[in-house]
């Protein structure tokens, strides 16, 4: 007769894991850590490209809190 090998069953993946940090709390610390270094741009360039960076997340982050307000 032969030898029956028996085979391990494959693991099951690992179930995706709640994400730690919100994307909503993200873009708020995003927007508190721009505020903050703003001041200490030296470069107008940079400066100008961070303000730009700020204003787009401050306009997310209020058309999002306005839509969960509004629904």
């Amino acid at each position: 007769m032969g030898q029956v090998i028996a085979f391990r069953l494959p693991q099951q993946p690992a179930a995706a894991a709640e994400p730690v940090l919100g994307l909503m709390s993200a873009v708020d610390f995003a927007l508190r850590d721009l505020a903050e270094i703003l001041p200490h741009i030296a470069l107008d360039s940079a400066r100008q490209q961070a303000e730009a960076c700020r204003a787009m997340l401050a306009q997310a982050f209020d058309a999002e809190i306005e839509a969960e307000l509004g629904s």
